[in-house]
């Protein structure tokens, strides 16, 4: 595909909370980073209180650096460690105090950033409350790591129902499957109408016939817009009023992913997928495989203007 679009991974930033889960992070992040065109990323840690006792501080004086330096100190050792095989990459480490929604969210516009990097916690510590929410309110792109997920990119899904955010998860895939050697491939969930008996054919029959639609349908949507190169199949499956989250992930684990790429929005019809609270519910349900949620940048910025404005 000719991709004519401007570099959706220039500038990423990764949120480390102090917790195992940092190492995962930044190994992801330096996976990235060697694979892509990144120039800048962000390793940023958002602490309620930087503050020390003003008696500790007085009892002793010369022991205690400024916490947000040693933060940033002790951070910056562990980066450069994870991206020895990745100079070209400039990486700095900002150290932030106060509501850590609001101090990212106001850190991504002033750094224009594309894309930002969290971890998807399961035991280890910590509610994971931050990056569900980011998910939902962040103006640009988010990936969500496992905390169990050895970094590597060998196969790539994108859930589809031909609409223009899936085209843009599809983009989103393709820039990352092209450098890497990642095998792309969709997902598209199909459905059998509650009229289907009308027409005197079975479910089955029926269902084959939705199918094929669908299949006709992928077709027009790689046509369209120029992916017939870049992807490699499309999974249709049926959808029996299963929950959509569960097909995915079921059809995304039996294919042995390690990304799926979801737009963060789609159409409502018969066959769409990405609508409502889909990517919210992958957000929540998927534990293994890392997820990425497409977003033209500057979506829900007006949640965002209006925040920086208090």
């Amino acid at each position: 595909m000719e991709n004519t679009s401007k570099n959706k991974f220039r500038v990423l930033l990764a949120g480390l909370d102090l917790s195992d889960m940092d190492t995962q992070v930044i190994a992801y992040s330096a996976m990235l980073c060697k694979n892509l065109d990144v120039e800048r990323i962000y390793f940023v840690h958002v602490a309620k209180s930087l503050e020390l006792p003003e008696r500790i501080y007085e009892e002793y004086p010369d022991t205690f650096a400024p916490v947000d330096e040693s933060l940033e100190k002790e951070l910056s050792k562990k980066i450069a460690l994870a991206f020895s095989e990745v100079p070209d990459v400039e990486c700095i480490v900002e150290v932030l105090e106060g509501n850590a929604i609001d101090k990212l969210l106001r850190f991504i516009k002033i750094k224009q950033v594309d894309m930002i990097l969290m971890g998807r916690k399961l035991n280890l510590k910590g509610s994971g409350l931050i990056s569900s929410r980011l998910a939902m309110k962040s103006p640009c792109s988010l990936l969500l790591i496992p905390e169990n997920h050895t970094p590597g990119l060998n196969r790539i899904v994108v859930p589809v129902d031909f609409s223009s955010h899936s085209a843009l998860a599809v983009e989103y895939a393709s820039e990352i499957a092209v450098p890497t050697g990642a095998e792309l491939s969709c997902i598209n969930l199909y459905k059998v109408p509650s009229g289907y008996h009308a027409t005197g054919k079975s479910f089955e029959e029926f269902a084959e016939i939705m199918r094929i639609n669908a299949q006709k349908e992928f077709d027009h949507f790689l046509k369209k817009h120029a992916f017939q190169e870049d992807v490699r199949h499309c999974a249709f499956v049926l959808d029996e009023s299963q929950e959509h989250a569960d097909l995915i992930l079921e059809e995304a684990e039996a294919s042995q992913a390690d990304l799926i790429i979801l737009g963060s929005r789609g159409r409502t019809a018969t066959s769409a997928i990405l609508i409502g609270s889909l990517a919210e519910k992958l957000t929540y349900k998927n534990n293994n495989i890392p997820l990425l949620i497409a977003k033209e940048k500057g979506e829900n910025m007006t949640f965002l203007e209006a925040l920086l404005r208090i």
